[in-house]
């Protein structure tokens, strides 16, 4: 099967930053599209962010400028570069991927264990 592991979370200071990393791995023979999601104390999960086969991206209004969705193809790999955090973006954030496995070649969404993102103020 196809498993997705993140990385990166962690504890920062408003205006600061950090890199989430999720990694694809298993029976894998494309990954379609890829998706941070977040989900904070009492709110709903929402969409931050997307990139898919041609590189084109998407972003929440409220992360736009701040955030960048990268992908290394090579490497299975999805970053979240963030930039100027604010206490808002506080949340567990979530990787999931459309993928096509190579066992079934239907498309199948995956998704990461989440990672919490702490900004103090």
């Amino acid at each position: 099967q196809v498993q997705l592991v993140e990385s990166g979370g962690g504890l920062v200071q408003a205006g600061g930053s950090l890199r989430l990393s999720c990694a694809a791995s298993g029976s894998i023979f494309s990954v379609n599209v890829w998706n941070w999601h977040r989900q904070a104390p009492g709110k709903q999960r929402e969409e931050v962010a997307s990139i898919d086969n041609g590189d084109l991206t998407h972003y929440l209004s409220s992360v736009k400028g701040r955030f960048t969705i990268t992908r290394d193809y090579a490497k299975n790999t999805v970053y979240l570069q963030m930039t100027n955090l604010e206490p808002e973006d506080t949340a567990v954030y979530y990787c999931s991927a459309g993928v096509i496995p190579s066992t079934t070649l239907t498309f199948q969404r995956f998704w990461g264990q989440g990672t919490q993102v702490t900004v103090s103020s």
